[in-house]
């Protein structure tokens, strides 16, 4: 009888829900980005929330240069699982921090070639989305907009250009070394000159979006996607971009794992499907960047975007950005923000610097030759 009614017993609590095995925890992926991100993200994390029966916690931190400081900050007590949004002007100052877990994803084979090369082999971070930085202005406000580096330098363009701070900014680092790419060592006397002639600096892209789409200032750096933007978003083709002497510098963003990471299976699969058909397919209409995944082709409006193969590739080897990155911000920050002069910092000469200078003299330098690969995608991309 006693066997009877415990047995009766345990059938009602299972019955009404009880058990004495507690509920799995749902886990929780802790990721780190930029503001800008966001768009995308939304759009995203819900799918890959319910695939996988999760929580992803999105921790939006300014830009770039601020997300790689806070892992930085936390390398001996890590609070994120990934990073998204580390681009290859940051890619080398995080693998020497020592941040990041190597992982290759499953579905890398639709990453194209020139892509991993020119980015991170080893795949400590894995690219996602891909494009090149630009001038861009409102064509019924200016009609005859700086198309050189040196035109930016006239008394007529005092105050009047938006660039993002490289220290903070993945944007504004790029353009750095944009100008490093173009001038070689030379480049804080040009810089000196921007800061004399009123050059405005803001911590990030968003803030400088926000002042240059009110009119604050007719020139803004920001990406040659932009007139895509406008054409898909507002029917217009009032935004134009323009390459600096007729140059061009690739910006690469990439996502990975953060070391010291309790979610590191989960962490692998976030990573999967970032590149995954159904996560890219929402790239370009949210991040205005071309999607890594070659099955993905970008909307028709995408070909309103400033035309990279008509421009020169330039760019900086990895291993010199690994060696001088620190070294440039710090004189960058002298010039800019301490106003010491070019002579004051004596900058070394380095041997990116000397063979980037070549780039404008209708050359492009080694490295930015395999860089020049992208074209191909670009324009296959346009004709479809």
């Amino acid at each position: 009888m006693k066997r009877i009614l415990a047995l009766f017993l345990a059938v009602l609590l299972l019955s009404l829900g009880w058990s004495a095995v507690p509920a799995k925890a749902e886990e929780t992926l802790t990721v780190y980005s930029y503001d800008s991100i966001e768009p995308w993200m939304k759009q995203i994390v819900p799918i890959f929330e319910k695939e996988y029966g999760v929580k992803v916690k999105l921790v939006l931190l300014g830009d770039a240069g601020q997300v790689l400081s806070r892992l930085i900050m936390e390398k001996d007590n890590p609070q994120a699982d990934v990073v998204v949004g580390i681009d290859n002007s940051y890619l080398q100052k995080a693998i020497n921090e020592g941040v990041l877990v190597p992982y290759k994803p499953e579905n890398a084979k639709y990453i194209p070639d020139w892509i991993i090369k020119n980015f991170d082999p080893n795949f400590y971070l894995t690219p996602y989305d891909y494009g090149a930085i630009a001038i861009v202005y409102k064509k019924d406000e200016l009609k005859n907009p700086p198309k050189t580096f040196e035109e930016l330098l006239k008394p007529e363009w005092k105050g009047k250009l938006i660039v993002e701070d490289p220290r903070t900014s993945s944007t504004g680092m790029a353009f750095l070394l944009w100008t490093i790419a173009v001038y070689g060592d030379r480049w804080p006397y040009y810089w000196a000159k921007l800061r004399d002639n009123g050059v405005i600096i803001v911590k990030g892209w968003s803030a400088g979006w926000e002042m240059w789409d009110k009119g604050q200032a007719p020139l803004f750096v920001s990406y040659a996607t932009d007139p895509a933007y406008a054409a898909c978003e507002e029917n217009s083709t009032n935004i134009g971009a323009i390459f600096l002497n007729n140059t061009a510098y690739l910006q690469i963003e990439g996502a990975g794992i953060v070391k010291g990471s309790k979610h590191i299976e989960l962490a692998k699969k976030f990573i999967n499907f970032l590149i995954s058909k159904e996560a890219q397919e929402k790239l370009p209409l949210n991040q205005w960047m071309y999607p890594v995944n070659e099955e993905v082709k970008p909307p028709a409006c995408f070909g309103y975007a400033l035309d990279v193969s008509k421009a020169k590739i330039v760019s900086i080897p990895s291993e010199e950005l690994a060696k001088n990155t620190d070294k440039w911000l710090k004189e960058w920050t002298a010039v800019m923000v301490e106003g010491k002069s070019p002579e004051e910092i004596s900058p070394t000469p380095s041997q990116s610097s000397k063979a980037s200078s070549t780039s404008t003299t209708n050359k492009v330098c080694g490295p930015a030759l395999v860089v020049a690969l992208a074209v191909l995608p670009l324009l296959l991309r346009k004709r479809k």
